[in-house]
């Protein structure tokens, strides 16, 4: 198949559309459903990341995307009983190493993984279809399925669900082209491999670097090499925890994806996992109702004739004080950006969300200043010296 005939572009009034191969066939085939060309763009962009994911760790690794970046992106790491509850994937019995990746990347911040397009790095297995099918959630590319998954995605949906599969040898051209406003840009891919080495140049005092922290930056680097710029990720225990995408500034992405952290571990004290949710509440709207008890709109589900609605027993008021208590203990986070950090505050606001390692290129005018910052709490940084700007 050279070429595929979409519905319509970005939006319905932007007619034709269609992928297509200049030379050669294209490497996909969609066995169930209709793809559309966002689906296409997000499916593309995740294959790449998990594939770069497992080629650095050497592990399964799944993506959640919506809107061309990452909702969140994992390894396959087995799953504590806590995460097991928090990403509402405690009854589903034995999970498998490529099922723990994809709960840990739709997990990350699951109001932003509802409707996403999935890329798994393997053949998707049957543990992962199960996890899949109950997910609200708009497709799935793999570089294969196994009949029984391929059974159960194909049911998804009335049957429309969109699952593609890729073939994981092909290798795209060396140059890429574009096209915006008629004129074409020409570029050579990026085809920078990440791996450990990034992480010889580090300028702080504090040089020790551990092993979980190097892959978890390693992890942070590859999800913003394919996040929509600028962006800072977070990231702990081989998943992100936090992304920040497509913002003018940099302060905004930190704060943005440090609220993101803040909001993944806030989910795993006592307070959150002892709400106790009315059994007719499904799993969207809990997820609703947790995000707005751990923010600043909590009276939107504490206010009197709205609690009822949701739990079977009013909760208490997570106060501002106990929030903070509870964030103070996520340590042993790892931050990554695709750019320099220009200002130290980056670097104040990155640590109260748990960031005590960082990566980013350097180049910066006041890198003396941000270095200065580190120093005062402990933080190892690392000087990259390559940029991950995506667009």
């Amino acid at each position: 198949m050279k070429e595929l005939e979409l519905k319509y572009g970005c939006n319905p009034n932007q007619k034709p559309s269609r992928i297509y191969m200049k030379d050669g066939e294209l490497p996909i085939e969609v066995l169930n459903g209709k793809p559309g060309y966002i689906n296409f763009l997000d499916a593309f962009n995740g294959w790449q990341l998990v594939s770069e994911l497992k080629k650095a760790t050497g592990l399964p690794a799944a993506t959640s995307f919506k809107h061309v970046s990452p909702a969140g992106a994992a390894v396959g790491l087995p799953l504590s009983d806590v995460l097991k509850k928090i990403y509402w994937v405690d009854d589903l019995g034995e999970l498998s190493p490529l099922a723990c990746a994809y709960a840990r990347a739709r997990g990350a911040d699951r109001m932003s993984s509802f409707g996403d397009f999935i890329a798994l790095s393997d053949v998707c297995d049957v543990s992962t279809a199960n996890m899949i099918k109950r997910e609200v959630s708009d497709g799935v590319i793999a570089p294969g399925y196994e009949p029984e998954a391929l059974e159960i995605l194909k049911s998804k949906k009335k049957g429309a669900y969109n699952v593609i599969k890729i073939d994981e040898n092909y290798k795209p051209e060396p140059t890429e082209h574009k096209e915006v406003f008629g004129i074409v840009f020409e570029q050579g891919r990026n085809e920078l491999v990440i791996d450990d080495s990034l992480f010889a140049n580090i300028p702080t005092q504090n040089k020790e670097l551990p092993k979980q922290a190097k892959i978890d930056l390693i992890i942070s680097l590859i999800t913003l090499k394919y996040t929509q710029s600028n962006s800072v990720c977070y990231a702990k225990d081989g998943q992100a925890i936090g992304i920040g995408a497509g913002q003018q500034s940099r302060i905004h992405c930190t704060r943005l994806a440090g609220s993101k952290a803040d909001n993944w571990w806030l989910r795993q004290s006592p307070q959150v996992l002892g709400l106790k949710f009315l059994d007719s509440i499904g799993r969207a709207d809990r997820d609703n109702a947790i995000d707005l008890y751990i923010g600043e709109d909590y009276m939107d589900v504490l206010a009197e004739g709205k609690w009822q609605n949701i739990f079977a027993e009013k909760p208490e008021m997570f106060t501002a004080e106990a929030k903070r208590e509870w964030l103070d203990k996520n340590t042993d986070v790892a931050l990554g950006s695709d750019a320099f950090f220009p200002f130290s505050d980056n670097i104040e606001r990155g640590y109260r969300s748990g960031a005590r390692y960082i990566a980013q290129p350097g180049g910066s005018i006041r890198d003396d200043l941000v270095i200065k910052a580190c120093d005062e709490h402990g933080i190892v940084m690392a000087f990259t010296g390559i940029r991950l700007f995506h667009h």
